[in-house]
Protein backbone atom coordinates (compact mmCIF):
# COMPACT_ATOMS: atom_id res chain seq x y z
CA UNK A 1 0.00 0.00 0.00
CA UNK A 2 2.72 2.36 0.51
CA UNK A 3 3.49 3.23 -3.37
CA UNK A 4 -0.02 3.60 -3.67
CA UNK A 5 -0.01 6.19 -0.94
CA UNK A 6 2.86 8.13 -1.84
CA UNK A 7 1.95 8.40 -5.49
CA UNK A 8 -1.31 10.22 -3.99
CA UNK A 9 0.69 12.56 -1.79
CA UNK A 10 -1.16 11.02 1.15
CA UNK A 11 0.94 9.48 4.29
CA UNK A 12 -0.32 6.87 5.62
CA UNK A 13 0.94 7.50 8.98
CA UNK A 14 -0.32 7.92 12.79
CA UNK A 15 -1.12 11.55 12.90
CA UNK A 16 -1.60 13.36 16.81
CA UNK A 17 -4.42 15.48 16.97
CA UNK A 18 -3.88 18.69 16.51
CA UNK A 19 -5.45 22.08 18.51
CA UNK A 20 -8.81 22.82 16.36
CA UNK A 21 -9.93 26.64 17.25
CA UNK A 22 -11.50 29.74 15.31
CA UNK A 23 -8.10 30.48 14.62
CA UNK A 24 -6.74 27.72 12.43
CA UNK A 25 -10.40 27.87 10.74
CA UNK A 26 -10.46 24.25 11.27
CA UNK A 27 -12.72 21.34 13.33
CA UNK A 28 -11.58 19.31 15.39
CA UNK A 29 -14.44 16.21 15.41
CA UNK A 30 -14.45 12.75 17.01
CA UNK A 31 -16.75 9.63 16.04
CA UNK A 32 -17.31 6.58 18.13
CA UNK A 33 -17.29 3.84 15.34
CA UNK A 34 -14.55 2.84 13.09
CA UNK A 35 -14.37 3.12 9.75
CA UNK A 36 -13.71 0.01 7.42
CA UNK A 37 -12.88 1.83 4.02
CA UNK A 38 -13.34 4.97 2.15
CA UNK A 39 -14.41 3.45 -1.08
CA UNK A 40 -18.51 4.53 -0.58
CA UNK A 41 -19.56 1.58 -2.56
CA UNK A 42 -18.29 -0.81 -0.59
CA UNK A 43 -18.67 1.15 3.26
CA UNK A 44 -21.58 0.31 5.17
CA UNK A 45 -20.75 2.13 8.15
CA UNK A 46 -22.28 5.81 8.43
CA UNK A 47 -19.03 7.33 9.94
CA UNK A 48 -17.37 6.05 6.73
CA UNK A 49 -19.88 7.69 4.52
CA UNK A 50 -20.38 10.72 6.02
CA UNK A 51 -16.68 11.30 5.56
CA UNK A 52 -17.04 9.76 1.64
CA UNK A 53 -19.41 12.82 1.35
CA UNK A 54 -16.91 15.04 1.95
CA UNK A 55 -14.38 13.35 -0.72
CA UNK A 56 -16.75 12.39 -3.80
CA UNK A 57 -19.21 13.80 -5.37
CA UNK A 58 -22.35 12.36 -7.06
CA UNK A 59 -24.35 14.25 -10.37
CA UNK A 60 -26.95 15.21 -8.03
CA UNK A 61 -27.41 16.66 -4.32
CA UNK A 62 -30.52 16.95 -2.04
CA UNK A 63 -31.82 20.64 -0.48
CA UNK A 64 -33.64 19.13 2.74
CA UNK A 65 -35.19 21.87 3.42
CA UNK A 66 -37.04 22.45 0.22
CA UNK A 67 -36.56 18.95 -0.59
CA UNK A 68 -35.77 19.94 -4.10
CA UNK A 69 -32.89 17.79 -6.35
CA UNK A 70 -30.10 19.95 -7.19
CA UNK A 71 -27.44 19.63 -10.00
CA UNK A 72 -23.82 18.86 -8.82
CA UNK A 73 -21.67 17.33 -10.99
CA UNK A 74 -24.53 17.44 -13.77
CA UNK A 75 -25.46 20.63 -14.69
CA UNK A 76 -29.03 19.88 -15.21
CA UNK A 77 -31.41 16.34 -15.79
CA UNK A 78 -34.38 15.71 -17.99
CA UNK A 79 -36.77 12.29 -17.92
CA UNK A 80 -37.01 11.25 -21.33
CA UNK A 81 -39.24 8.76 -20.25
CA UNK A 82 -40.10 7.00 -17.04
CA UNK A 83 -37.08 4.37 -17.63
CA UNK A 84 -34.87 7.79 -19.07
CA UNK A 85 -33.20 10.22 -17.52
CA UNK A 86 -30.70 12.46 -19.48
CA UNK A 87 -27.75 14.35 -17.69
CA UNK A 88 -25.71 17.16 -18.90
CA UNK A 89 -21.73 17.19 -17.30
CA UNK A 90 -20.25 20.11 -15.06
CA UNK A 91 -17.45 21.18 -17.36
CA UNK A 92 -14.33 22.02 -15.99
CA UNK A 93 -15.08 19.82 -12.46
CA UNK A 94 -11.32 18.50 -11.38
CA UNK A 95 -10.03 15.48 -9.57
CA UNK A 96 -8.52 15.95 -6.14
CA UNK A 97 -5.37 14.62 -8.66
CA UNK A 98 -5.93 17.35 -11.11
CA UNK A 99 -7.34 15.08 -13.72
CA UNK A 100 -10.32 16.60 -15.41
CA UNK A 101 -13.90 14.58 -14.82
CA UNK A 102 -15.67 13.82 -17.76
CA UNK A 103 -18.73 12.00 -19.35
CA UNK A 104 -16.53 8.93 -19.65
CA UNK A 105 -15.84 8.40 -15.69
CA UNK A 106 -19.76 9.14 -15.30
CA UNK A 107 -20.45 5.89 -17.70
CA UNK A 108 -17.84 3.78 -16.45
CA UNK A 109 -18.82 4.39 -12.89
CA UNK A 110 -22.55 3.95 -12.90
CA UNK A 111 -21.65 1.12 -15.49
CA UNK A 112 -19.58 -0.87 -13.20
CA UNK A 113 -20.96 -0.14 -9.55
CA UNK A 114 -24.53 -1.62 -11.08
CA UNK A 115 -22.81 -4.72 -12.11
CA UNK A 116 -23.99 -7.61 -9.58
CA UNK A 117 -20.44 -9.09 -10.20
CA UNK A 118 -18.87 -5.80 -8.70
CA UNK A 119 -21.05 -6.89 -4.93
CA UNK A 120 -21.76 -3.02 -4.35
CA UNK A 121 -22.54 -2.74 -0.32
CA UNK A 122 -26.07 -1.55 -0.79
CA UNK A 123 -27.05 -3.11 -3.98
CA UNK A 124 -30.70 -1.36 -3.37
CA UNK A 125 -28.68 2.13 -4.34
CA UNK A 126 -27.45 0.34 -7.74
CA UNK A 127 -29.75 -2.20 -8.59
CA UNK A 128 -32.19 -0.52 -10.54
CA UNK A 129 -29.78 0.71 -13.07
CA UNK A 130 -29.74 -0.99 -16.22
CA UNK A 131 -26.75 1.40 -18.38
CA UNK A 132 -25.64 4.35 -18.45
CA UNK A 133 -24.42 5.79 -22.11
CA UNK A 134 -22.54 8.74 -23.56
CA UNK A 135 -24.87 10.08 -25.83
CA UNK A 136 -22.13 13.43 -26.80
CA UNK A 137 -19.05 15.00 -24.98
CA UNK A 138 -21.24 16.43 -22.25
CA UNK A 139 -24.46 14.16 -21.91
CA UNK A 140 -24.78 11.12 -20.21
CA UNK A 141 -28.13 9.15 -20.47
CA UNK A 142 -29.17 6.75 -17.51
CA UNK A 143 -31.74 4.02 -18.29
CA UNK A 144 -33.46 2.04 -15.25
CA UNK A 145 -34.55 -1.42 -15.89
CA UNK A 146 -37.97 0.04 -15.08
CA UNK A 147 -39.53 2.62 -13.79
CA UNK A 148 -38.13 3.31 -10.53
CA UNK A 149 -39.31 6.55 -8.46
CA UNK A 150 -36.89 6.36 -5.88
CA UNK A 151 -34.01 7.54 -8.41
CA UNK A 152 -33.45 10.89 -7.98
CA UNK A 153 -33.21 9.50 -4.00
CA UNK A 154 -30.32 7.36 -4.92
CA UNK A 155 -28.41 10.11 -7.41
CA UNK A 156 -28.30 12.31 -5.13
CA UNK A 157 -25.24 11.43 -2.96
CA UNK A 158 -25.61 7.95 -2.65
CA UNK A 159 -23.41 7.19 -6.45
CA UNK A 160 -20.52 8.65 -6.23
CA UNK A 161 -18.26 9.56 -9.14
CA UNK A 162 -15.10 7.54 -9.58
CA UNK A 163 -12.45 8.75 -11.62
CA UNK A 164 -11.95 6.04 -14.41
CA UNK A 165 -8.30 5.79 -14.80
CA UNK A 166 -7.37 5.85 -11.52
CA UNK A 167 -9.58 3.31 -10.25
CA UNK A 168 -8.66 0.83 -12.82
CA UNK A 169 -5.36 1.12 -11.71
CA UNK A 170 -5.95 0.98 -7.55
CA UNK A 171 -9.54 -1.01 -7.62
CA UNK A 172 -11.80 -1.09 -4.18
CA UNK A 173 -9.03 -1.76 -2.11
CA UNK A 174 -6.75 1.28 -3.39
CA UNK A 175 -9.70 3.76 -3.45
CA UNK A 176 -10.36 2.80 0.16
CA UNK A 177 -7.42 3.99 1.11
CA UNK A 178 -6.26 6.68 -1.46
CA UNK A 179 -9.23 7.90 -2.62
CA UNK A 180 -9.58 10.67 -5.37
CA UNK A 181 -12.79 12.15 -5.47
CA UNK A 182 -14.07 15.85 -6.66
CA UNK A 183 -15.26 16.57 -3.33
CA UNK A 184 -14.70 19.87 -1.27
CA UNK A 185 -12.23 18.18 0.68
CA UNK A 186 -9.34 15.69 -0.20
CA UNK A 187 -7.75 13.45 2.27
CA UNK A 188 -4.19 14.45 3.00
CA UNK A 189 -3.28 12.08 6.07
CA UNK A 190 -4.61 9.24 7.56
CA UNK A 191 -4.70 6.09 10.07
CA UNK A 192 -6.31 3.71 8.41
CA UNK A 193 -10.08 3.10 10.24
CA UNK A 194 -9.65 5.74 13.13
CA UNK A 195 -8.49 8.94 11.96
CA UNK A 196 -8.69 11.24 9.03
CA UNK A 197 -7.24 15.14 8.23
CA UNK A 198 -8.80 16.58 5.17
CA UNK A 199 -8.23 20.18 3.96
CA UNK A 200 -10.48 22.20 1.83
CA UNK A 201 -10.06 21.57 -1.98
CA UNK A 202 -9.04 24.80 -3.47
CA UNK A 203 -9.86 23.59 -7.00
CA UNK A 204 -13.63 22.98 -5.70
CA UNK A 205 -16.07 23.44 -8.42
CA UNK A 206 -18.43 26.28 -8.55
CA UNK A 207 -22.48 25.52 -8.51
CA UNK A 208 -22.72 22.99 -6.14
CA UNK A 209 -24.71 22.72 -3.16
CA UNK A 210 -21.18 22.02 -1.03
CA UNK A 211 -19.39 24.81 -2.86
CA UNK A 212 -17.97 27.97 -1.07
CA UNK A 213 -16.94 25.61 2.00
CA UNK A 214 -15.27 28.08 4.98
CA UNK A 215 -13.70 25.61 7.05
CA UNK A 216 -9.84 25.12 5.90
CA UNK A 217 -9.42 21.49 8.09
CA UNK A 218 -11.59 19.15 9.14
CA UNK A 219 -9.90 16.69 11.81
CA UNK A 220 -11.58 13.45 12.37
CA UNK A 221 -10.69 10.65 15.17
CA UNK A 222 -13.12 7.91 16.06
CA UNK A 223 -12.47 7.56 19.87
CA UNK A 224 -14.97 4.74 21.28
CA UNK A 225 -14.90 5.83 24.81
CA UNK A 226 -17.41 8.40 25.39
CA UNK A 227 -15.40 10.10 28.58
CA UNK A 228 -12.87 10.46 26.47
CA UNK A 229 -14.46 12.29 23.55
CA UNK A 230 -16.31 14.33 26.69
CA UNK A 231 -13.06 15.13 28.09
CA UNK A 232 -11.93 16.77 25.13
CA UNK A 233 -14.28 18.60 24.36
CA UNK A 234 -14.59 20.44 27.56
CA UNK A 235 -10.27 21.26 26.94
CA UNK A 236 -11.27 22.55 24.03
CA UNK A 237 -9.14 19.74 22.12
CA UNK A 238 -12.41 18.56 20.28
CA UNK A 239 -14.88 21.14 18.73
CA UNK A 240 -17.83 18.14 17.53
CA UNK A 241 -19.27 15.13 18.79
CA UNK A 242 -21.55 12.64 17.42
CA UNK A 243 -24.46 10.67 18.37
CA UNK A 244 -24.75 10.71 21.63
CA UNK A 245 -26.96 8.83 24.34
CA UNK A 246 -29.89 11.32 25.46
CA UNK A 247 -28.71 10.68 28.97
CA UNK A 248 -25.65 12.43 28.60
CA UNK A 249 -27.21 15.76 26.70
CA UNK A 250 -28.08 17.86 29.74
CA UNK A 251 -24.74 17.20 31.57
CA UNK A 252 -22.83 18.41 28.32
CA UNK A 253 -25.41 21.26 27.64
CA UNK A 254 -24.63 22.73 31.06
CA UNK A 255 -21.19 23.48 30.36
CA UNK A 256 -20.95 27.20 29.03
CA UNK A 257 -18.48 26.58 26.34
CA UNK A 258 -20.48 23.90 24.49
CA UNK A 259 -24.14 23.53 22.96
CA UNK A 260 -25.64 20.15 21.95
CA UNK A 261 -28.23 19.90 19.05
CA UNK A 262 -30.96 17.93 18.38
CA UNK A 263 -30.87 17.20 15.05
CA UNK A 264 -34.43 15.05 13.52
CA UNK A 265 -33.63 12.68 11.17
CA UNK A 266 -35.48 9.80 8.96
CA UNK A 267 -34.94 6.96 11.61
CA UNK A 268 -38.29 5.86 13.54
CA UNK A 269 -39.46 3.49 16.44
CA UNK A 270 -42.42 1.71 15.86
CA UNK A 271 -44.76 -1.63 17.17
CA UNK A 272 -45.66 -4.06 13.73
CA UNK A 273 -48.55 -6.41 14.37
CA UNK A 274 -48.68 -8.82 12.17
CA UNK A 275 -52.41 -10.28 12.49
CA UNK A 276 -51.51 -14.03 10.63
CA UNK A 277 -48.83 -14.58 12.97
CA UNK A 278 -48.74 -18.23 14.66
CA UNK A 279 -50.89 -19.64 11.74
CA UNK A 280 -53.52 -17.18 12.61
CA UNK A 281 -54.08 -18.35 16.41
CA UNK A 282 -52.67 -14.79 18.00
CA UNK A 283 -55.08 -12.16 19.43
CA UNK A 284 -53.80 -9.89 16.97
CA UNK A 285 -56.26 -11.54 14.17
CA UNK A 286 -59.15 -9.48 16.18
CA UNK A 287 -59.10 -5.67 14.72
CA UNK A 288 -60.63 -4.91 18.33
CA UNK A 289 -57.20 -5.78 19.82
CA UNK A 290 -55.22 -4.03 17.26
CA UNK A 291 -57.09 -0.93 18.54
CA UNK A 292 -56.90 -1.43 22.01
CA UNK A 293 -52.88 -2.03 22.01
CA UNK A 294 -52.65 1.12 20.46
CA UNK A 295 -55.18 3.09 22.83
CA UNK A 296 -53.18 0.85 25.67
CA UNK A 297 -49.55 2.71 25.32
CA UNK A 298 -48.96 6.19 26.39
CA UNK A 299 -46.54 7.01 23.40
CA UNK A 300 -46.43 11.17 24.54
CA UNK A 301 -45.56 10.42 27.65
CA UNK A 302 -42.82 7.48 27.10
CA UNK A 303 -41.37 9.79 24.58
CA UNK A 304 -41.19 12.65 26.43
CA UNK A 305 -39.26 10.52 29.31
CA UNK A 306 -36.89 8.56 27.34
CA UNK A 307 -36.83 9.53 23.88
CA UNK A 308 -35.28 13.16 24.26
CA UNK A 309 -35.76 16.15 22.72
CA UNK A 310 -36.27 16.23 19.38
CA UNK A 311 -37.98 13.66 18.76
CA UNK A 312 -42.05 13.90 17.78
CA UNK A 313 -44.78 11.52 17.78
CA UNK A 314 -45.95 10.14 14.48
CA UNK A 315 -49.21 9.12 13.24
CA UNK A 316 -48.13 6.78 10.26
CA UNK A 317 -46.07 3.99 9.18
CA UNK A 318 -43.39 5.92 8.42
CA UNK A 319 -41.45 9.27 8.87
CA UNK A 320 -43.11 12.98 8.71
CA UNK A 321 -40.48 14.20 6.72
CA UNK A 322 -40.44 11.79 4.07
CA UNK A 323 -42.89 12.49 1.08
CA UNK A 324 -45.96 10.70 1.11
CA UNK A 325 -46.32 10.24 4.77
CA UNK A 326 -50.00 12.22 5.57
CA UNK A 327 -50.75 12.05 9.27
CA UNK A 328 -54.02 12.53 8.03
CA UNK A 329 -54.98 9.13 9.42
CA UNK A 330 -57.08 7.34 12.07
CA UNK A 331 -54.87 7.98 15.30
CA UNK A 332 -55.68 6.41 18.70
CA UNK A 333 -55.49 8.38 21.87
CA UNK A 334 -54.05 7.14 25.27
CA UNK A 335 -57.21 5.95 26.60
CA UNK A 336 -56.80 3.02 29.23
CA UNK A 337 -60.56 2.59 29.75
CA UNK A 338 -61.33 2.06 26.26
CA UNK A 339 -58.39 -0.20 25.22
CA UNK A 340 -60.07 -2.61 28.01
CA UNK A 341 -63.55 -2.00 26.71
CA UNK A 342 -62.02 -3.13 23.00
CA UNK A 343 -60.03 -6.25 24.66
CA UNK A 344 -63.40 -7.64 26.63
CA UNK A 345 -65.65 -6.82 23.06
CA UNK A 346 -63.04 -9.07 21.25
CA UNK A 347 -63.53 -11.51 24.31
CA UNK A 348 -60.28 -11.38 26.26
CA UNK A 349 -61.81 -9.12 29.56
CA UNK A 350 -58.86 -10.23 31.26
CA UNK A 351 -56.15 -9.75 28.60
CA UNK A 352 -53.70 -12.50 27.25
CA UNK A 353 -49.94 -13.30 27.36
CA UNK A 354 -48.09 -12.82 24.20
CA UNK A 355 -44.06 -12.15 23.33
CA UNK A 356 -42.84 -8.46 21.89
CA UNK A 357 -39.86 -8.94 19.89
CA UNK A 358 -37.93 -6.38 20.55
CA UNK A 359 -34.53 -5.28 18.37
CA UNK A 360 -32.60 -2.31 17.65
CA UNK A 361 -33.89 -0.42 20.46
CA UNK A 362 -33.30 0.52 24.05
CA UNK A 363 -34.50 -1.72 26.33
CA UNK A 364 -36.31 1.23 28.41
CA UNK A 365 -38.76 1.51 25.73
CA UNK A 366 -39.95 -1.94 25.29
CA UNK A 367 -39.76 -1.72 29.55
CA UNK A 368 -42.37 1.01 29.29
CA UNK A 369 -44.21 0.07 26.85
CA UNK A 370 -44.51 -3.68 28.28
CA UNK A 371 -45.77 -1.82 31.37
CA UNK A 372 -48.56 0.16 29.59
CA UNK A 373 -49.83 -3.00 28.06
CA UNK A 374 -50.06 -4.78 31.67
CA UNK A 375 -52.75 -1.95 32.22
CA UNK A 376 -54.72 -3.34 30.01
CA UNK A 377 -54.28 -6.87 30.79
CA UNK A 378 -51.54 -7.85 28.63
CA UNK A 379 -48.88 -9.87 29.48
CA UNK A 380 -46.02 -9.19 27.12
CA UNK A 381 -42.52 -10.74 27.26
CA UNK A 382 -39.92 -8.92 25.92
CA UNK A 383 -37.81 -11.32 23.52
CA UNK A 384 -34.87 -9.22 22.71
CA UNK A 385 -32.87 -10.64 19.57
CA UNK A 386 -30.39 -9.07 17.03
CA UNK A 387 -31.62 -7.54 14.17
CA UNK A 388 -30.92 -10.64 11.64
CA UNK A 389 -32.76 -12.92 14.23
CA UNK A 390 -35.73 -11.13 15.05
CA UNK A 391 -36.27 -10.03 10.71
CA UNK A 392 -35.95 -14.04 10.63
CA UNK A 393 -38.61 -14.78 13.35
CA UNK A 394 -40.87 -12.11 11.85
CA UNK A 395 -40.94 -13.12 8.19
CA UNK A 396 -41.25 -16.68 9.45
CA UNK A 397 -44.73 -15.65 11.12
CA UNK A 398 -43.25 -16.61 14.69
CA UNK A 399 -43.51 -13.02 16.04
CA UNK A 400 -47.19 -11.66 16.76
CA UNK A 401 -45.18 -8.07 17.36
CA UNK A 402 -42.08 -6.49 16.66
CA UNK A 403 -40.42 -3.18 18.62
CA UNK A 404 -37.95 -1.49 16.25
CA UNK A 405 -36.54 1.11 14.57
CA UNK A 406 -36.34 1.87 10.56
CA UNK A 407 -33.90 4.48 8.79
CA UNK A 408 -35.18 3.98 5.47
CA UNK A 409 -31.25 4.24 4.38
CA UNK A 410 -31.79 7.70 4.89
CA UNK A 411 -34.03 8.12 1.89
CA UNK A 412 -36.35 11.47 2.08
CA UNK A 413 -39.41 8.78 0.94
CA UNK A 414 -41.98 6.52 2.29
CA UNK A 415 -40.81 3.99 -0.83
CA UNK A 416 -38.32 3.15 2.07
CA UNK A 417 -40.34 2.65 4.84
CA UNK A 418 -44.01 2.41 4.35
CA UNK A 419 -43.61 0.01 1.56
CA UNK A 420 -40.96 -2.27 3.23
CA UNK A 421 -43.30 -3.39 5.28
CA UNK A 422 -46.71 -3.18 3.30
CA UNK A 423 -45.53 -3.56 -0.38
CA UNK A 424 -44.39 -7.05 -2.06
CA UNK A 425 -41.56 -7.81 0.57
CA UNK A 426 -41.22 -10.72 2.79
CA UNK A 427 -41.45 -8.41 6.12
CA UNK A 428 -45.27 -7.48 4.95
CA UNK A 429 -46.92 -9.81 7.40
CA UNK A 430 -50.28 -7.94 7.42
CA UNK A 431 -50.71 -8.77 3.45
CA UNK A 432 -53.74 -6.39 2.46
CA UNK A 433 -54.21 -6.90 -1.28
CA UNK A 434 -55.36 -3.22 -1.03
CA UNK A 435 -52.67 -1.62 0.57
CA UNK A 436 -49.88 -4.18 -1.52
CA UNK A 437 -51.44 -3.44 -4.53
CA UNK A 438 -50.91 1.07 -3.52
CA UNK A 439 -47.81 0.29 -2.96
CA UNK A 440 -47.15 -1.36 -5.77
CA UNK A 441 -48.74 1.23 -8.21
CA UNK A 442 -46.69 3.60 -6.21
CA UNK A 443 -43.63 2.24 -7.06
CA UNK A 444 -43.99 2.15 -10.87
CA UNK A 445 -44.43 5.66 -11.86
CA UNK A 446 -42.51 8.69 -11.90
CA UNK A 447 -45.68 10.92 -11.29
CA UNK A 448 -45.03 12.21 -7.69
CA UNK A 449 -48.66 13.46 -7.69
CA UNK A 450 -49.91 9.58 -8.39
CA UNK A 451 -47.61 8.53 -6.19
CA UNK A 452 -48.75 10.83 -3.39
CA UNK A 453 -52.04 10.08 -3.41
CA UNK A 454 -51.45 6.23 -3.68
CA UNK A 455 -49.89 6.31 -0.51
CA UNK A 456 -51.90 8.65 1.09
CA UNK A 457 -55.06 5.87 0.74
CA UNK A 458 -52.54 3.19 1.91
CA UNK A 459 -51.54 4.49 5.27
CA UNK A 460 -55.26 5.65 5.74
CA UNK A 461 -55.98 2.11 5.12
CA UNK A 462 -53.08 0.57 7.98
CA UNK A 463 -54.35 3.00 10.59
CA UNK A 464 -57.76 2.17 10.12
CA UNK A 465 -56.56 -1.81 10.37
CA UNK A 466 -54.32 -0.95 13.26
CA UNK A 467 -51.55 -3.22 11.30
CA UNK A 468 -48.82 -0.69 13.17
CA UNK A 469 -48.37 1.21 16.26
CA UNK A 470 -46.76 4.16 15.14
CA UNK A 471 -44.22 5.57 18.02
CA UNK A 472 -41.86 8.93 17.57
CA UNK A 473 -39.04 10.11 15.36
CA UNK A 474 -35.38 9.73 16.13
CA UNK A 475 -32.71 12.47 16.46
CA UNK A 476 -29.10 12.55 16.66
CA UNK A 477 -27.49 14.24 19.34
CA UNK A 478 -24.60 16.59 18.28
CA UNK A 479 -22.01 18.76 21.55
CA UNK A 480 -20.10 21.32 19.93
CA UNK A 481 -18.49 24.14 20.68
CA UNK A 482 -20.84 26.82 21.68
CA UNK A 483 -19.45 29.42 18.19
CA UNK A 484 -19.51 26.41 15.86
CA UNK A 485 -22.40 26.26 13.86
CA UNK A 486 -23.23 22.70 12.45
CA UNK A 487 -26.60 20.61 11.47
CA UNK A 488 -26.74 17.14 10.82
CA UNK A 489 -29.17 16.82 7.51
CA UNK A 490 -32.39 14.66 7.92
CA UNK A 491 -30.73 11.74 6.33
CA UNK A 492 -27.92 11.20 9.08
CA UNK A 493 -25.29 12.39 6.89
CA UNK A 494 -23.35 15.58 8.61
CA UNK A 495 -22.70 18.96 5.87
CA UNK A 496 -19.05 19.76 7.58
CA UNK A 497 -18.63 21.97 3.95
CA UNK A 498 -21.51 24.01 5.65
CA UNK A 499 -19.91 24.26 8.83
CA UNK A 500 -18.77 28.38 10.00
CA UNK A 501 -17.51 29.52 13.34
CA UNK A 502 -19.45 32.58 14.39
Amino acid sequence: MKPLALACGIALAAASPVLADKASNSINAAFTAEVATLDSYMESGRVGLIVARLLYDGLLSKNHETGEFIPELATSYTFLSDTEIEFKIREGVKFHDGTTMTADDVVYTLNTVSDPAYGARYSIAVNWIDKAEKTAEDTVVLTMKQPFPLALEMLAGNLPIYPQAYYEKVGAEGMGVAPIGTGPYKLVDMTQGVHFVLEKFDDYYAGGQKADAEIGKLDLRVLPELNTQYAELMNGTLDWLWRVPADDVQRLASMPSIKVEAAPIMRFEYINMNPNALDGSTPLADLKVRQAINHAINREGIRAALVGPGSMLTNAACNPVQFGCTQDVTTYDYDVAVAKGLLAEAGYPDGFAIDLLVTSVPSINAEAIAADLAKIGITATINRQQYASSVDLWRKGQAPMMLANWGSYGVGDIGLSTANFFGPTGDNMAKNEEVTALISDAAMTQDRDRRAADYDKALKIIADEAYWVPLWTYTVNTPMAKDLELKTNPDEFVPFYDAVWK
